[in-house]
């Protein structure tokens, strides 16, 4: 009887899911166990949803800046002295409604998937016993809700466990008034004044979002500018957007509690000043779900953050154990998830595989203008870390930009001096996750400013500013060699 290698993930994120349909594939007998449904946090409450909300968003930010110059006249009965009242508006339930759908139907596309590959899904929670069996294999309890427990043997197990939002012991969320970014979806009614405490990547998404949806928004950073961890021009961009249209940026404002008053909310700073709004949003991180999984005791090392510590093939310290997703804090990005999934299965089976090369990875914030970022990094070039010129090109050149009213953004180049050789690159514009694809391929395959340069872009279009910042970039290059 031939050997059938047993593999149990815990976890149904795409760290996990993506890891069971490889191993699968590759002949495995893989058990996945979840507790929520597999999609995890990406498809449940983080990725699928806020991108959902922010595409109703994004149409009423076209609508709203664009409609006028672009000449399109909207029939209102609005009186002459309030013509600059809004003429469209938002059933923030109804959004919410579709949003958890689409979120449900594809958490069960996942599953589909996954079970058709041949894998099983096990609902409960997964904590790995601390020994390993003479034959290197591992023992997994599963316990599910009702309280009964299962014994799995695994010859190599998965963790992709994920993380859940982080919380300020003042400032707990109750759900109604003061939330985190998984309590949004249950609001029926759009909140009249936001305060979103946290400027990055997800406070900035979601105070876009509610600022475009008519809400008053006030967004209380830490730092000296929102998205502190992004490159420095797209943020500077960015704020600038958000305080014309509206939005109260507070910078280096540390919030210390917020308090229910009422049906409002008070959020008390660091300085004594104190904000008040209707609802508040604690966008102020996370923490990895790697607690009371019998990890550290089965030889799995630990960060000071309670991450889990992993090598480029996704192997834990532990033999047999490998890890995948923001459970390791590698990159909190759905992407790098699945791949760090799929590279423990190609290690672990034996089939081809490359390390994780995170300067290959793009990225992308989902406020408007979107910001998309792949490679090394303005910091990077700035700190001595790369020797790269760099070309930045606004978006107000661009002939379409201009048709479609578009004022704000650029793209930005990095390349090494004498090769040409693209290292990283930036943009910032609608659609910038669609735009930064042939940048990535660039730097993925080490592709020249030359070579970009030449490749034929439609005219117009927002991707001949790629090639023309290839250009430049070519052409400063032949001039200092000459």
């Amino acid at each position: 009887m031939e050997y059938v290698t047993r593999i149990v993930i815990i976890g149904g994120g795409p760290g996990g899911y993506e890891a069971a349909l490889v191993g699968a594939q590759l002949g495995a007998e893989v058990t996945v166990v979840d507790c929520d449904g597999l999609g995890g946090a990406s498809v449940l409450t983080d990725c699928v949803p806020s991108k959902t909300l922010i595409a109703t968003a994004e149409v009423m930010t076209t609508f709203d800046s664009s409609y006028e110059e672009l000449g399109i006249i909207v029939a209102d009965d609005t009186p002459p002295l309030e013509q600059v009242a809004r003429v469209v508006g938002v059933d923030l339930g109804k959004v919410n409604r579709r949003v958890k759908r689409l979120a449900l139907a594809q958490s069960h596309d996942i599953t589909a998937s996954v079970t058709r590959a041949g894998a099983r899904v096990m609902r409960g929670r997964g904590r790995v016993e601390p020994d390993q069996a003479p034959d290197g294999s591992r023992t997994v309890i599963v316990r599910a809700a009702d309280g009964s427990e299962e014994t799995l043997t695994a010859d190599a197990v998965l963790i992709a466990t994920g993380a859940h939002p982080r919380e300020i012991p003042d400032a707990l969320p109750d759900g109604e008034r003061i939330l985190n970014w998984t309590q949004v979806y249950d609001l029926e009614e759009l909140p009249e004044e936001l305060i979103v405490v946290g400027s990055g990547v997800t406070g900035a998404e979601f105070a876009g979002a509610y600022q475009a949806l008519g809400s008053k928004v006030t967004l209380v950073s830490s730092r000296d500018r929102v998205l502190p961890g992004e490159d420095p021009d797209a943020a500077a961009v960015l704020e600038d957007v958000f305080r014309r249209r509206g939005m109260n940026v507070m910078a280096r404002s540390r919030a210390q509690s917020a308090k229910r008053v009422g049906e409002r909310v008070e959020v008390t700073l660091a300085d004594g000043r104190v904000i008040s709004g209707t609802h508040c949003l604690m966008a102020v991180g996370s923490i990895p779900n790697t607690v009371g999984m019998g990890l550290e005791e089965a030889g799995v090392r630990l960060k000071d953050s309670g991450h889990i510590w992993t090598d480029k093939v996704s192997r834990t310290s532990a033999p047999g154990v490998y890890a995948a997703g923001d459970c390791t804090g590698v990159f909190a990005l759905a992407s790098v998830a699945a791949m760090q999934g799929r590279i423990a299965m190609y290690h672990f089976l034996g089939d081809a595989v490359t390390p994780l090369n995170l300067k290959a990875v793009s990225a992308n914030v989902f406020t408007d203008p979107e910001i998309a970022t792949v490679g090394y990094t303005q910091a990077d070039v700035d700190n001595g870390r790369i020797d790269a010129r760099v070309v930045k090109l606004p978006l107000l050149r661009n002939a379409r930009a201009k048709m479609q009213g578009i004022r704000d953004g650029f793209v930005k180049l990095f390349c090494r001096p004498g090769t040409g050789i693209v290292v990283g690159g930036v943009v910032v514009a609608p659609r910038a996750s669609e735009l930064i694809h042939p940048i990535s391929i660039a730097v993925d395959n080490n592709l020249t400013v030359e070579q970009i340069a030449n490749a034929f872009t439609v005219y117009p279009s927002l991707s001949g500013s790629i090639a023309e910042v290839a250009r430049q970039l070519h052409t400063r290059k032949t001039q200092r060699e000459e």
